[in-house]
């Protein structure tokens, strides 16, 4: 007969209450938005009354996650930057000749004296004053080469050696290249990800475009070119020895050595040995401070290696100048006056305390390993994303509403029973979205259009089976519950299939096809949930209290 257990009842009323209560915050947005807002601040140290009556807009006993609006909703930056790649290259060379020179150095003997030579940036050229020593120079440069560990790199070695007149090129292979190239692009996308989600920034897409194109949008921020000043800043620190101090800024600095503008005082300048003692690298701490006299300044820490390193040269070099080099100009260049074995020390400077807190930021999330080039960028205003929700809204009403008038002419007191189910479906999925987080955009909107259209497929094969059993004069009861049955097959069927399309789309699309994906994903499940069990039950519990002889539908 047609009956429901107990237990199922109530379990079919929790996950509607459930479901109810989580989209109930999306009904009241900004308010939400700005209790959440005030929390986090809260939580963060912050307190005033102008926070704490933001936290009182909304009942602490109450969900407070809300969907994550997109940018195309909710207006934002957007960026595509392209990773230079080549600039990599150029610092593994200068990164290499040390090992080289040190190599080198222990068969002077037979390659003689060894010099520097300029020459392109992805190459590094070494003299030797014994061509007959040639051959061994190879040899011992080649030993230095390191095997790739990659799929597509196994057997090759990282460098390549050869030999020109008196000189040994070394270049990187072309399968450390590719493997570089990867490396790269990966640690770009983390260091911009760890970047934009220090600045406090809602739901950000940063994915990866094509072999060397990095996809940055960021709703709710001011303007693209604030995006950038978070995420273009190269930051990249290092701690370098310092040969002498100039005024001429035409100065040829020597082979193995840069010529850097001094931050705070104009007109001077440092010749820096190019390669560092310590880099940024090697930093694993950073944060906003005060020196001993109260000015803004920015503390560091670095790691082991880092801290042996430091240690071990303030300590052989007492008395000389050291240079902090930030983004090629001397911020700092303070003379050793003893050894620092704990590996940490502070940055001083002309700093603000919003710069030193910006500077702590960005060393903190690490150095870009390569500088981007911004190839596109656009601001897109709040009032585009005010446009495109209304437009969502009023094709959601249309739909919905299109939907519930033929439900109810066609299927009459059944129809409003699934208008009814149709009407907890929309809300079930908003509460799905605010549970994991997701981040609703226009083609979020156009899957949830397109749910409001399926969701009452599964109550019309139902609905039809019925009348069909109503034919065969068996009574409502039993016409009711072999229309379930029968038509359940049908309908699981159709929702597989169309719920696999959606896995394919969010696994192998991005942005806006993913955006779909998910709404038309969490839109199926929830109109099998509503057809299958939450129609049935109403069904079920009108039919106990009615019992009818007979029924229409």
């Amino acid at each position: 007969m047609l009956q429901i257990e107990g237990w199922k009842r109530l379990t079919i009323w929790f996950f509607v209450a459930v479901g109810l209560l989580l989209a109930v915050p999306n009904g009241f947005y900004t308010r939400v938005e700005q209790h959440n807002d005030a929390v986090a601040e809260m939580e963060l140290g912050f307190d005033s009354p102008e926070l704490q009556a933001q936290v009182a807009q909304w009942p602490t006993w109450m969900p407070s996650s809300l969907v994550n609006l997109g940018l195309d909703l909710r207006g934002g930056a957007h960026l595509l930057a392209e990773v230079e790649t080549d600039a990599v290259y150029a610092q593994r060379m200068e990164g290499l000749w040390p090992e080289v020179r040190d190599a080198l150095r222990q068969e002077r003997a037979t390659v003689g004296a060894i010099r520097l030579q300029d020459g392109a940036p992805d190459e590094l050229r070494v003299a030797i004053g014994e061509p007959a020593g040639m051959a061994r120079a190879l040899e011992v440069v080649r030993a230095i080469a390191r095997p790739i560990v990659t799929l597509t790199g196994v057997g090759a070695t990282d460098i390549e050696v050869r030999a020109e007149g008196n000189q040994l090129v070394v270049t990187l292979s072309e399968e450390e290249r590719i493997a570089t190239d990867e490396r790269t692009l990966q640690q770009s996308l983390e260091i911009i990800r760890r970047r934009v989600d220090e600045a406090g920034t809602r739901e950000p897409t940063i994915q990866r475009q094509g072999s060397d194109r990095i996809l940055i949008q960021v709703p709710g921020i001011g303007s693209a070119q604030e995006l950038k000043d978070i995420i273009g800043t190269t930051a990249q620190l290092s701690f370098q020895p310092v040969v002498r101090v100039t005024s001429d800024s035409n100065e040829v600095p020597g082979i193995g050595n840069e010529l850097a503008q001094s931050l705070d005082e104009e007109g001077l300048y440092y010749i820096l040995e190019r390669n560092a003692v310590v880099t940024g690298e090697e930093l694993v701490d950073a944060q906003p401070e005060f020196d001993q006299n109260g000015a803004p300044a920015v503390g560091f820490r670095f790691n082991p290696a880092g801290a042996r390193k430091f240690g071990q040269y303030t300590a052989e070099n007492v008395g000389a100048l050291f240079a902090i080099v930030l983004d090629d100009e001397v911020i700092s260049a303070p003379r050793i006056n003893e050894a620092i074995p704990g590996g940490s020390g502070i940055i001083t400077g002309n700093f603000s305390l919003e710069e030193s807190t910006s500077l702590a930021v960005l060393l903190r999330a690490g150095a870009l390993p390569a500088p981007l080039e911004f190839l596109e960028e656009r601001t897109i205003g709040p009032e585009l994303g005010q446009d495109s929700i209304d437009a969502g809204r009023i094709a959601c009403i249309v739909a919905f509403a299109a939907v519930l008038v033929f439900m109810g002419l066609s299927y009459g007191f059944f129809g409003l029973i699934a208008n009814i189910a149709l009407i907890v479906n929309v809300a079930l999925i908003f509460g799905l979205l605010s549970l994991i987080g997701a981040t609703l955009t226009l083609p979020g909107i156009a899957g949830i259009v397109l749910t409001i259209g399926m969701a009452v497929d599964a109550n019309v094969l139902v609905f039809e089976r019925i009348r069909e059993e109503l034919k065969t004069a068996k009574g409502p009861a039993r016409a009711i519950e072999l229309g379930y049955e029968k038509a359940l097959s049908a309908i699981i069927d159709a929702n597989i299939t169309t719920f696999i399309t959606a896995v394919i789309l969010f696994v192998m699309g991005s942005g806006p096809v993913r955006g779909f994906a998910i709404t038309l994903g969490l839109g199926i499940i929830t109109s099998v949930f509503t057809a299958i069990f939450v129609t049935r039950l109403i069904i079920v519990m009108w039919f106990e209290r009615r019992r009818p002889k007979q029924i229409e539908v």
